[in-house]
Formats: C-alpha cells, sequence, structure tokens
C-alpha cells in the first residue's frame, strides 16, 4: 500500500472540502471548520485503508467508523458520496427534512454511519463497545468470519467529555487492539481556543491508560498513512493518533477561527476559499468525474475483500460446530425460545435476586450474553455471572463475557449501544436505579437509535434504607418513562421478573429498563406463573378481582408496592377492590382502547395510584379526584421498616386512604 500523496489525492481533498462548503452554505446552517481540519484524515482512511463492501453498507465485516465528532457530518457525507453511497443530491438536502444527509449522523437513516453520533463523546465510548463485540464474536466463532477494525473521528469537545475518558480508560484496560481513534487536535471549540479551558497532555493520559499513542501533523498525507499503519500493527493495546491540525484548513482568511465551528462561511470567504483551494468559484457542489474514479480505484479490491470473506464464511460452514457458532451470532435473540426459573409461592424473593437466577439461566442458553456492573457486582447480582463466565480481555481471556465497567455508568450505557449497534450479542449493564442519571443520556441514545440494550438498575426505592437520599431514588422512574422509544419495567416479584425480562428480550428496536428491588417481596400466587408474561406484554392487567361484590375502588401499583396493595384488600373486605399491577406503562399505554378501559373502567372513578417514587404522572391514570401514595420529597437515612412507617407505605395507611377515596 503506497503512503505518498499525490497531487491528484490532493485535489480529491480539495473537491471533498468543496462539497463540505457547499453543503453546509447551502442549508444555510451547519459546521465547516472542524471538517476542513479533519479532511485530510478522513480521506486518507476512506480511500486507502477502510475495507467496505461498495455494494453492501450493511456487511458483517466491514470496518466500522464512527464519527464521533457528529457536528462534522457533511464531511462524512461527502466522503460516503465520494464511495457512492449517497449522492450530490443528499448533500443538497442537508438538514432538511426527510432527508438522508440529517444535521448529525443518524444510524439506520444513511447507509455508511454506523451510530447516532452528536453528543460528544459518546461516539469514542459506542466505538469501543463496538471493538468489544468485535473481539468477543471474533473469539467466538472464527478469525475469518469476524476480524475488522473500528476506527473513531475524535474532535476536542469529544475528548473534553468525561464519558470518552471513562471508555477510554476501559478500553485500555482490557487491551483492544483493533480500535483507533484519530483525535482531531485543532485547538478550537465553539466558543474559542481550547487553551481557554482545558490544558490536558492527551498523550500522557492515554499512555497512562494502556493507549499506544502518536503525535503527528494531522495534514500530512504520508505521516497519517504511516501513523494508520503502526496502529494496526499494534495488537495489544488501542491506539490514539493524535493529528495536530489547523482549524477550517484552506480557508482564505478564517484558518483558525472558532467562528467556522458553527455557521457556513460568509460568501466572499467561500468564494475566495474555493478560489483557493482550485476549485471554480461559480459551480456548487464540483464534483469532477477523474476524483469520483481515483477516490474509487480501491472499489474492485474490496469487492474482492467480500468476496473472498464470502468464500471463507461458506468454508465454515462446512465445519457442524463453527456453522452452529456462525448460526448464534447470527439469530436474534427475539427469535429464540428460552426458559426461565421457576419460583414457589412461598417465602421472600428481592426482584434483584430474581433478576440474578435469570441473568444464569439466560447465560446458559445464550453463550453471547455479555456485560456487566458499574463495580456493584454483589448488589446488582451479577458477581455469579462474572465467577462463572470469566472477566473480559482482548488478548488474556478473549471468551470472558463479563466487562468489570468500574464506576463509569455513562460509559457502560454508551459501550452497551455500540455493542448492540455492531451486532452477535446481546449487552446488559448494571447499577443503582439513583445513578440512572450518570447514564441518562446513553439511555436516550439507546432508544434514539432503536437498540434494544438491557440497562438493569436495582435499589429501586427508598427501601434502601439507611445510605439515605443520595442513594435513594424519587424521580427516576418517571424521569425514564418520559424518554420515547423506551421501556420501563418495574416488576411487583419474582415471576413478573422473568415476564418483565422475557418481553424486553422480544424487543426489536426498543430498550429496556428494569427496576428491581433491594428487599424481599412474596412471590405472587393468584396467577400461574406460564400466564405472566402474556399479562406484563400488556403492561398493565387485573391482578386481584372481588369475588362477592363489584369493583368500588381500582387501585394500581408498580413493583414493591404491589403486594402491599394485594395485603390491604384482605382488610377491606367490605368494600370491592381491583388491584392493577402496571410493570410498564408504556406498554398499557399502547394497548388498544378497550382492553384499558377493560383494566380501567371509566364507570370506576374510585381510584388510588401507589408508587415509591413521585406523584404527579399518575393522576393521569386515577383522575383529578383520585389519590395517589408516593413520595415527593427526598428520602432518608434510617432503617427500611422506619422509613415505610414515616413515609404512610402501611397495610393500615393504604387501607385508610382506600375507605376514605370518594
Amino acid at each position: 500500500m503506497t503512503t505518498s500523496s499525490s497531487a491528484l489525492d490532493l485535489r480529491c481533498v480539495s473537491v471533498l472540502k468543496g462539497l463540505v462548503l457547499d453543503t453546509v452554505h447551502r442549508a444555510k446552517s451547519g459546521h465547516p471548520g472542524g471538517a476542513l481540519s479533519s479532511a485530510d484524515f478522513a480521506y486518507v482512511l476512506f480511500q486507502r485503508f477502510l475495507n467496505f463492501d461498495p455494494d453492501d453498507a450493511t456487511w458483517w465485516n466491514r470496518d466500522r467508523f464512527v464519527l464521533s465528532a457528529g457536528h462534522e457530518s457533511a464531511l462524512l457525507y461527502g466522503l460516503l458520496t465520494l464511495a457512492g453511497f449517497l449522492s450530490v443530491e443528499d448533500l443538497k438536502a442537508f438538514r432538511q427534512w426527510h432527508s438522508r444527509t440529517p444535521g448529525h449522523p443518524e444510524h439506520g437513516l444513511t447507509p455508511g454511519v454506523e451510530a447516532t453520533t452528536g453528543p460528544l463523546g459518546q461516539g469514542l465510548a459506542m466505538a469501543v463497545g463496538m471493538a468489544v463485540a468485535e473481539a468477543v464474536v471474533r473469539h467466538f466463532t472464527h478469525p475469518d468470519f469476524t476480524n475488522h477494525w473500528t476506527y473513531v473521528l475524535a474532535s476536542d469537545g469529544d475528548l473534553q467529555e468525561p464519558v470518552a475518558l471513562g471508555a477510554a480508560a476501559v478500553a485500555g484496560r482490557v487491551g483492544l487492539g483493533r480500535l483507533i481513534v484519530f483525535y482531531d487536535s485543532n485547538k478550537i471549540q465553539l466558543a474559542g481556543p481550547t487553551e481557554r479551558s482545558d490544558a490536558t497532555d492527551y498523550a500522557a493520559v492515554f499512555g497512562a491508560m494502556g493507549w499506544h499513542v502518536q503525535d503527528i501533523d494531522g495534514h500530512d498525507h504520508q505521516a497519517i498513512a504511516a501513523a494508520i499503519t503502526a496502529a494496526q500493527a499494534e495488537t495489544t493495546r488501542p491506539s490514539l493518533i493524535i493529528g495536530h491540525t489547523t482549524m477550517a484548513k484552506g480557508c482564505a482568511t478564517m484558518e483558525g477561527s472558532a467562528d467556522t465551528h458553527g455557521a457556513p462561511l460568509p460568501e466572499d470567504e467561500l468564494r475566495c476559499t474555493k478560489a483557493r483551494l482550485g476549485l471554480p468559484e461559480e459551480t456548487p457542489f464540483f464534483l469532477p468525474e477523474e476524483v469520483v474514479t481515483h477516490f474509487r480505484s480501491r472499489h474492485p479490491e474490496l469487492r474482492a475483500l467480500r468476496a473472498a470473506w464470502n468464500a471463507r464464511r461458506d468454508a465454515l460452514l462446512a465445519d457442524a460446530t463453527t456453522a452452529a457458532r456462525l448460526r448464534e451470532v447470527q439469530t436474534p435473540v427475539w427469535e429464540r425460545r428460552l426458559t426461565w426459573p421457576t419460583f414457589e409461592a412461598s417465602g421472600s424473593v428481592a426482584t434483584r435476586k430474581a433478576f440474578g437466577a435469570c441473568l444464569m439461566a439466560l447465560a446458559d442458553q445464550l453463550p453471547l450474553l455479555v456485560g456487566g456492573s458499574a463495580d456493584l457486582d454483589p448488589s446488582n447480582q451479577t458477581a455469579k455471572f462474572r465467577d462463572t463466565y470469566g472477566v473480559f480481555h482482548a488478548q488474556d481471556n478473549p471468551k470472558g463475557r463479563n466487562i468489570c465497567f468500574g464506576v463509569r455508568e455513562f460509559p457502560m450505557a454508551a459501550m452497551l449501544n455500540g455493542m448492540a449497534l455492531h451486532g452477535g450479542v446481546v449487552p446488559f449493564g448494571a447499577t443503582f436505579l439513583v445513578f440512572s442519571d450518570y447514564a441518562r443520556n446513553a439511555i436516550r441514545m439507546s432508544a434514539l437509535q432503536e437498540l434494544p440494550v438491557l440497562h438493569v438498575f436495582t435499589h429501586d426505592s427508598f427501601f434502601v434504607g439507611e445510605d439515605g437520599p443520595t442513594h435513594q431514588p424519587v424521580e427516576h422512574l418517571w424521569s425514564l418513562r418520559l424518554i420515547p422509544n423506551l421501556l420501563v419495567f418495574r416488576p411487583a416479584d419474582a415471576r413478573e421478573t422473568a415476564a418483565c425480562m422475557a418481553v424486553a428480550l422480544r424487543q426489536k428496536s426498543r430498550p429496556s429498563v428494569f427496576a428491581f428491588t433491594r428487599q424481599g417481596l412474596p412471590v405472587l400466587d393468584h396467577i400461574p406463573q406460564e400466564e405472566f408474561e402474556a399479562h406484563v406484554a400488556r403492561g398493565g392487567y387485573i391482578l386481584w378481582e372481588p369475588h362477592d361484590r363489584p369493583v368500588e375502588v381500582i387501585v394500581i401499583a408498580t413493583g414493591s408496592e404491589v403486594s402491599l396493595a394485594v395485603e390491604v384488600v384482605r382488610r377491606v373486605p367490605e368494600i370491592g377492590v381491583r388491584v392493577v399491577s402496571m410493570p410498564c406503562v408504556e406498554l398499557f399505554d399502547e394497548q388498544p382502547e378497550d382492553y384499558r378501559r377493560t383494566v380501567l373502567p371509566e364507570t370506576i372513578t374510585r381510584r388510588i395510584a401507589v408508587e415509591a417514587g413521585c406523584t404527579a404522572p399518575w393522576f393521569k391514570y386515577v383522575g383529578p379526584h383520585g389519590r395517589v401514595l408516593g413520595l415527593d420529597h427526598f428520602g432518608a437515612s434510617a432503617p427500611a421498616k422506619v422509613l415505610q412507617e414515616r413515609y404512610g407505605f402501611t397495610p393500615e395507611n393504604l387501607a385508610r386512604i382506600i375507605a376514605e377515596t370518594r
């Protein structure tokens, strides 16, 4: 592979920059400056190194390229146009309604876009997850089936976001030798020079985290190619290439200016810049045939690469064991028949412990179930999974399935997204519910990208007890329920826990959040265990119905408060009380109106909702005259039993509320 840069290469970069400038200018919106500073690296990577199928953007063994600096989307769209996945007409529709070229790259919308990026730092973190998935699948199947690279283009802003450094620390610890990050260090961000806010020596930081680090001139094509080659040769450590660049490289008078970060160039500057780049000033979206031909000169080689991979895959299928493993990777979890542990209707089981039992049952059936906890393994009930299936390390233990994320909730959640985007694995991550705030934006990105990630949270209420208000979630359940396309499950007992997990694993394009209890809960015996899944799939259902009188009052409850409601029913035999368990309000809201009215008839206005969290959203279900037993204040440090009494989550208080409700 040649590492020199021809005059035609430089011409191609100038044309690429012209496409970026015209794309942003036509939309009257966008970020040209960083795209121009990154153009040399991106061009060299795509034209000389990136392995992909020009005819199939979804080829399994393609190299993954993640534009973590998502604001530089015009650059990626220009590259995809040169590669043949987009057209000039797509560039002209930049940032417009229903176009394939939105303001920030969106996975699933644009061919060649591997991840939805924009919130800085998360692209790098998702790429770490992709590299983890690549390593796991490569060793589970065969290196002839999976052996690609994961590349990242990151900006100053990306590395200033702690989520990126947290994920990078994990990447260094687990030895992701097929992860290569280019840091476009142009030393400018939206508000001005980076030196105003950041004096970090990133070479020293990444080196200390176990990365292979190179410093280069980010505009020197020979240096870029040599650095990528050296990074590929370093197979035991992830690589960071720090490219020292100039913001808005090539502009006539605005090189190095922060004013180019988030706005189109002024008309005069655009015209003069095109002249400087040797482009026709009056020809927007200039794309000569020789540039396209040169950029695609590797396409015959890439097509041959895909054909050779097809042949190797077919040869692997001749071996029964390997063929079974390939099928394991390629069969979605929602197409499988899974079995779950049974729970006897006696004694008391915390739903977090029920999750632990379900996790181990799943792990035996899903050999590519991969995940872990943010340093809460015993509390989250993932310690047995870790000890049974081993701690993942790309070199020392690539067959390990537990990832030790450390105290890094946000990086963990973002990495799970990257694992799901890569495919082949079933990712999960666990921490306390109160720390969902740390992970929230990555959970939102799970939902936005339609990724069936499992986000597991335990210690779901003030029943945490003595740890106090810092660890007692109050607003978190409804905060998560506000996120579109996200399912939030709060199961009532061990049986509902298994059913919630079964429903979550049937989702093709929705992530799931689980909220599990620390304290033990009675196992409900009012419904056969095999019927729970069908009920949970509807989000809410009638758990208890009076047998000798009509329904007068409806009590809606979730999680630990369901057993409280059932217990109270026996204390008010003179009142006809229906208990509705609502483990997932999102699924309930999506049911046909007839079903919802069957569960919550309009004629029954005496309604009460019970949940150990914020009350206001529940009035949607109980009506303006209903009652809600909840918590609209922070908790306190005291034994759980004391808090239960103080906050009124007792049979006596709930019975009183039922009797008083009119």
